[in-house]
């Protein structure tokens, strides 16, 4: 059996007038992560995380910013063709650990929705997705609330035949 793991990493910035969605959870602040898609820190390092782990490359290579049909899209639809690509390979997801740092919003009393948007998606138990949540203690960009970043680590393997 074929285990790989991959590592995925992604930043946005808070801005007015967007929505606030972390983990495909739609979560009441008054600002919101700007980008070209809904912005899902937390989705967005899964689908890179996936990717890596089975040598496909990234997020913006599958589904590129300059692309119109990716504009607001929910980045819980890029994670079901990221899900069909490593499929394809002949991969499922085992487990993801994901960290996601922001100074606010508290996000600790949403990751058990979180989980449970993102599990049928990849085709695992809720159980085999952790999701934490931490802050930079006031350092740096993420400190000053300028942004919201998420890093997940995936584990996959291939299917047996």
């Amino acid at each position: 059996m074929t285990m790989r793991i991959g590592i995925g990493i992604d930043f946005h910035r808070l801005t007015p007038g967007r929505k606030l969605i972390i983990g495909g959870v739609r979560i009441p602040n008054p600002t919101g992560l700007s980008g070209h898609s809904d912005a899902d820190v937390l989705v967005h390092s899964i689908c890179d995380g996936l990717l890596g782990a089975a040598g496909l490359g990234d997020i913006g290579h599958h589904f590129p910013p300059s692309e119109e049909r990716y504009r607001n899209i929910s980045s819980l639809i890029l994670l079901c063709h990221v899900e069909a690509l490593i499929a394809a390979k002949g991969y499922s997801v085992v487990n993801i650990d994901s960290c996601i740092i922001a100074e606010k919003p508290q996000l600790a009393s949403y990751i058990e929705e979180m989980k449970a948007q993102i599990a049928p998606l990849i085709k695992v138990a809720p159980e085999m997705i952790n999701i934490k949540a931490t802050t930079s203690e006031g350092m740096g960009a993420l400190g000053r609330e300028e942004g919201i970043a998420a890093h997940s680590v995936c584990l996959i393997e291939r299917r047996a035949a």
